[in-house]
């Protein structure tokens, strides 16, 4: 699986100059004509190939975890787990190369599918609930909202393909806002509040799916259609309307915000992270809703950064699970003479989830607070800053308690790291939330030709 997923991503380097290069024109492969005219349409364009950068990448520090965690674990079922592993990267890969609504809509049901076994993998009653809500409201938004969205710009537009600028220019304006209600209400993996229950309810899954759902897969696809829809159907300038976007920047704002205080109040540490992604989500919604360049730019910028700073705090969460059992994040003080790779990551990974520098996170949020003042929502600003604030008063105490505090119980306790996969894992993301602040500039690149577009 591995040597598969370097190939993919060996790939994905290889065609980026082409895409880059606005001379030259995306590549592309078209499917046969299905009933009623439908097509599966492929194309290679920037904001595609940086969400299929992501997965390539991530996807190979999370295999190799896997293994630590699923044997550490003494975990059943690992043929099918990896089976629908598989099945979620093909997924994404559909996602993120999508050159048409049709088969946008295909493979973001499909991730739907085949991400259910992962998340009811321990068969427990509590599984089967989890399940049952992961794919109710995303089953639900999708099918009520996101389908008809999708027939109804086929009826008003005569096209279902992405263009820069948009499709929906001969549109009456009312149908046009009616139209994005309807898409952003159906894109249920962004996680807007109302429809994030299914995130936290999603954390009864093993570590591993946690990490995949968080930062490469679920989330990831659900943000990346927000942003792609607002670009390449309606265009910016008319998403930034306030006939059209308006709506969205509140309710992007309000899930931001109250997602970071409810995270503040999680003491699982995973359900603290869950509602931290419900939050960190709502940034890239915003980003999309501002319609600025440097705010889309931004926007596309953080599902990378979160992507990396997020993983990582998933993979130590479920090192901290694997070593010791604790799931708690009151259980972890003092935890950190006991498991320092572990929590020394955590601590870089938080920073980067913060924005502060030098962790990657600092350029996609600073990109985004330059949109919004450029924006006509200039006040968005102080969203981004009290959201922040809010991530570190509940990431920040995690590691410090960690490493400044004595264990609760007063006993101290030797070296005790989870296996080698799994820090093996955690080190590598960590080392890349470092490693994109230092060298962000092919991102910039890849979201500056979206903007130019």
């Amino acid at each position: 699986m591995v040597s598969a997923l370097a190939l993919l991503l060996s790939v994905a380097l290889g065609i980026a100059p082409s895409v880059l290069d606005p001379a030259v024109a995306n590549p592309r492969w078209e499917g046969p004509t299905l009933v009623g005219g439908l097509q599966f349409l492929f194309v290679v364009e920037p904001l595609g190939l940086l969400y299929a950068l992501v997965g390539a990448v991530l996807w190979i520090p999370n295999s190799i975890y896997s293994i630590g965690y699923m044997r550490g674990h003494h975990e059943q079922n690992q043929t099918r787990f990896y089976t629908c592993f598989a099945l979620a990267l093909a997924s994404v890969m559909g996602i993120a190369f999508s050159g048409n609504l049709f088969t946008l809509f295909v493979f973001y049901e499909a991730l739907s599918v085949v991400t259910f076994p992962l998340v009811t993998h321990h068969g427990s009653p509590e599984a089967r609930k989890s399940g049952r809500i992961y794919v109710g409201i995303l089953f639900g938004t999708s099918m009520l909202f996101f389908l008809f969205a999708i027939v109804g710009t086929y009826q008003l537009a005569g096209r279902m393909d992405f263009a820069p600028g948009g499709i929906l220019e001969s549109v009456a304006r009312g149908d046009q806002g009616l139209l994005f209600l309807l898409f952003m209400l159906g894109i249920g993996k962004a996680a807007l509040m109302p429809f994030h229950f299914w995130l936290p309810a999603a954390m009864v899954a093993p570590t591993p799916v946690s990490a995949l759902l968080h930062a490469v897969a679920v989330v990831k696809a659900g943000v990346f259609c927000v942003l792609k829809v607002s670009v390449y159907v309606f265009g910016t300038e008319l998403v930034a309307s306030p006939a059209t976007g308006n709506w969205l920047i509140y309710a992007a704002s309000f899930t931001v915000v109250v997602a970071s205080l409810v995270a503040l109040y999680q003491d699982n540490l995973k359900r603290r992270l869950a509602y931290s992604t419900v939050g960190q989500l709502g940034y890239i919604v915003l980003g999309a809703a501002l319609g600025t360049k440097l705010a889309i730019i931004g926007g596309g910028m953080h599902i990378v950064m979160h992507a990396f700073g997020k993983i990582t705090l998933f993979f130590c969460a479920g090192a901290i699970y694997v070593a010791t059992g604790k799931t708690k994040v009151s259980q972890l003080v003092g935890m950190g003479r006991q498991m320092p790779v572990t929590f020394l990551a955590f601590g870089v990974a938080s920073l980067s989830i913060i924005g502060l520098p030098p962790l990657g996170g600092a350029w996609s949020k600073w990109y985004l607070g330059l949109g919004s003042l450029a924006s006509t929502h200039p006040s968005v600003v102080f969203v981004f800053l009290l959201s922040s604030i809010l991530n570190v008063a509940y990431l920040l105490p995690i590691a410090i308690k960690a490493f400044y505090l004595p264990p609760e119980d007063g006993k101290e306790r030797g070296f005790a790291e989870a296996p080698w996969p799994c820090v093996a894992a955690l080190s590598f993301t960590a080392a890349g939330s470092v490693a994109l602040f230092f060298f962000p500039e092919p991102l910039y690149r890849l979201m500056l030709t979206v903007v130019a577009t």
